[in-house]
C-alpha cells in the first residue's frame, strides 16, 4: 500500500490555526447528506488514508451513559427498551430548531476529547481526513488546511434518499433545509469530488484528488 503526505503548496494553517491544535495538516472532506462521502471516505481509507469520521465519534457519544441519561430527560419518547430510537429522533429534530440546537450543543461539548482519542489511535500520521457533514455548518472551515467536497445535485440527493431511506418527501427536505446549500458548498471548497455519474467516474475524481494534492513518500 502506497504512503502519502500532503504537497507542502497546500498545507496552510499553523498548529494555532487548526483544528484542535493538531500538529499536522487537516483536510476536511464534507457534502450533503446522499451525496457519496461515505463512498469516497471508504475509497481512501481503503488506499490507506487516515481518516477520523465525525458520524462515527457522535455514534460512540450516543453509546454513552450520559448520552442515554440526555435523550430520557429530553426526549423520553425516543427510549425504547433502554435504547435510543434514532429515526424517531431523527424525525423530532429536524422538525424544530429549538431541539436540534439543544442535541447538537450537547454532542458538540463532547466532540473534541472524542476526536483527539481517535487522533492519538493513528500511527503517527503525516496528514488526516476529517469526514464531517457539518464542515461549514460549524464554521470548522478556517481550521483546516484544505476544504474537500463531495458534491452530487440536490435533486440526486433527493432521488437517492428517497430510494435508500424510504423516507417521505416532507422529512428529507426538512433535513436538507437544515444543511447548508450543497451548491454553496461547491462554490467555497477548494477541491470538488463530483458524483453526480457512475462509478467509473468517480473513481477516476478520486485519483484526480490524489494527484494533485499529495505525494509519495
Amino acid at each position: 500500500m502506497k504512503n502519502y503526505k500532503l504537497k507542502k503548496l497546500f498545507q496552510k494553517r499553523t498548529v494555532s490555526e487548526r483544528l484542535y491544535e493538531l500538529p499536522c495538516p487537516v483536510i476536511g472532506l464534507t457534502g450533503g447528506i446522499a451525496t457519496g462521502k461515505t463512498t469516497v471516505a471508504d475509497e481512501l481509507i481503503g488506499r490507506g488514508f487516515p481518516i477520523i469520521n465525525a458520524d462515527k465519534l457522535v455514534k460512540n457519544i450516543y453509546q454513552t451513559k450520559d448520552a442515554l441519561e440526555f435523550i430520557s430527560h429530553h426526549f423520553p419518547e425516543v427510549i425504547i427498551n433502554q435504547a435510543i430510537d434514532f429515526k424517531r429522533l431523527r424525525e423530532i429534530v429536524f422538525s424544530n430548531q429549538k431541539d436540534l440546537e439543544l442535541i447538537e450543543n450537547f454532542i458538540y461539548q463532547k466532540l473534541p476529547a472524542e476526536f483527539l482519542k481517535a487522533f492519538v489511535s493513528l500511527p503517527a500520521p503525516d496528514f488526516v481526513i476529517y469526514d464531517v457533514p457539518l464542515l461549514f455548518e460549524k464554521q470548522l472551515d478556517s481550521k483546516v488546511d484544505l476544504k474537500v467536497c463531495v458534491y452530487t445535485s440536490e435533486k440526486n440527493q433527493i432521488e437517492r434518499l428517497m430510494k435508500r431511506d424510504q423516507s417521505e418527501l416532507s422529512t428529507i427536505k426538512q433535513i436538507l433545509k437544515k444543511q447548508i446549500d450543497i451548491e454553496w458548498k461547491k462554490n467555497h471548497s477548494d477541491f470538488i469530488i463530483d458524483n453526480s455519474s457512475d462509478l467509473t467516474s468517480l473513481m477516476s475524481n478520486i485519483d484526480h484528488f490524489i494527484q494533485k494534492y499529495f505525494e509519495e513518500v
